[in-house]
């Protein structure tokens, strides 16, 4: 911990420019996501509740989304519903 006030001032301005540096450097791959979404819009091979589906179903795979919002998905992409709840 910072024992001053000074080194505390100190501490958050390194904190801010390393965060800036880091979102900087994040930005060019947000901008392709939004590039390669709008890309399989225009060309009409999904639309946009598709590529967010597709979108849950990584997330899935990666262990970031729940199990409702699993189902869900799979409700969307197959048209019908769970008849196991």
């Amino acid at each position: 911990m910072a024992n001053t006030n000074e080194e505390k001032k100190r501490y958050i301005k390194e904190y801010i420019r390393s965060l800036r540096a880091i979102e900087d450097a994040i930005e060019p791959y947000k901008s392709q996501k939004r590039d390669l979404r709008s890309e399989y819009r225009e060309n009409g091979w999904l639309d946009t509740d598709e590529i967010r589906t597709a979108v849950k179903a990584y997330r899935l795979f990666t262990g970031k989304v729940n199990i409702d919002e699993v189902v869900e998905s799979f409700e969307l992409i197959t048209g019908g519903e769970n008849n196991d709840s």
